[in-house]
């Protein structure tokens, strides 16, 4: 245990609610996670998730705002007013020793423990940390105050082992790095980039969702200069790898393309998150542009382009869509003519978004 020195003020009052109130129905309750990680970092957590020693049922029965979500991993979700969500999971243990050697993908997580247990299963030990809030204590079972003090991302356990068990954690690694400066231990990085094929086993989805936040959150930037740096952008998305790596042949291009996500971060630190099809648009603008250079059907070479990206990352369908056809729309917009909005409203918008951004950078 140790005695925290947080921002009470900044605690979200409806999870205090939901802590106070297990804890005062016999059941272990703590704070977790990713709210005291940014909190002993000095930001303010968006987000504010709990950890006890109550089932989902049992949370169930005391909230009557409440609903149990997922299945390989259940959780209980308390809504209160304006859309907000408490998150409320139940200690977990890793569900059983297994052989070095074997497929580590864990594919099942219901397994209950101990709120020790429940530390020593998660992924990086600044994301570990349990706090306390009557004792204004923050509990830690795997070092995670001590890399909080260097400002370090380490895995806890074998960094190999974790990454295996999970290769998404490898995207997470890199969102923690650029959104909140910090380094990657050694031993964590060089595991990255021996494990960063094991993406391909992933469940695409979260993949895209993962890409998505490394994109969101006002650190665009040095995410995928990470990615790239790191041979995990070659594995998701080796198109704009090559395109990177090329940068003898448009040296232009390449430092257009940091400027633009330079451009992104500025937008979503001002004006807050960015449509997820602006932001996809974004990541492959310019190679995009290359892909289409003399094409006159714009739209089929941007599909011809993007399909073999869509399958590897599993970008919606939706997404896919609106991104070939504001490709079709942009050299219109460039040039002044009109567009009319219809049905294709809600594209010109994006699309114009779009060219703000690259106006911006």
């Amino acid at each position: 245990r140790h005695d925290a020195f947080l921002d009470e003020s900044a605690i979200d009052p409806d999870a205090a609610k939901v802590v106070r109130r297990l804890e005062r129905h016999g059941f272990q309750c703590y704070l977790v996670g990713g709210c005291i990680r940014d909190l002993l970092l000095g930001g303010r957590p968006k987000d504010f998730d709990i950890a006890t020693s109550a089932r989902p049922e049992d949370v169930r029965s005391l909230f009557r705002n409440c609903r149990i979500i997922g299945r390989r991993f259940r959780l209980a979700h308390v809504l209160f007013g304006g859309g907000k969500v408490i998150e409320v999971a139940t200690f977990r243990k890793n569900p059983q020793e297994i052989d070095e050697e074997e497929d580590l993908l864990i594919r099942s997580d219901n397994v209950f423990g101990e709120a020790h247990e429940d530390a020593i299963r998660r992924d990086f030990t600044i994301n570990a940390l349990f706090y306390d809030l009557d004792r204004r204590q923050v509990l830690d079972w795997c070092g995670g105050m001590e890399d909080i003090a260097k400002r370090t991302i380490r895995t806890i356990g074998e960094p190999s082992v974790r990454f295996r068990e999970d290769p998404v954690r490898i995207l997470r690694a890199i969102k923690f790095a650029a959104r909140l400066d910090l380094g990657i231990e050694p031993t964590v990085y060089d595991a990255m980039v021996s494990h960063r094929e094991d993406l391909a086993r992933a469940a695409r989805p979260r993949v895209f969702e993962e890409v998505l936040r490394l994109m969101r959150q006002g650190s665009a930037h040095r995410s995928m200069w990470i990615t790239w740096e790191s041979g995990v952008m070659a594995v998701l998305m080796p198109e704009l790898a090559a395109f990177l790596d090329d940068e003898e042949s448009h040296p232009e291009a390449v430092a257009r393309f940091w400027r633009q996500l330079d451009a992104v971060d500025r937008t979503t630190h001002a004006r807050g998150p960015i449509e997820d099809t602006v932001l996809m648009m974004m990541l492959f603008y310019e190679p995009l542009e290359e892909a289409m250079a003399g094409s006159r059907d714009r739209m089929r070479a941007a599909g011809d382009f993007l399909a073999p990206v869509a399958e590897r990352v599993a970008i919606p369908r939706r997404v896919g869509d609106s991104m070939r056809r504001i490709v079709a729309l942009l050299p219109r917009l460039r040039t002044g003519r009109a567009v009319r909005a219809g049905r294709n409203g809600e594209l010109v918008t994006l699309a114009q978004r779009v060219l703000e951004l690259v106006s911006a950078s």
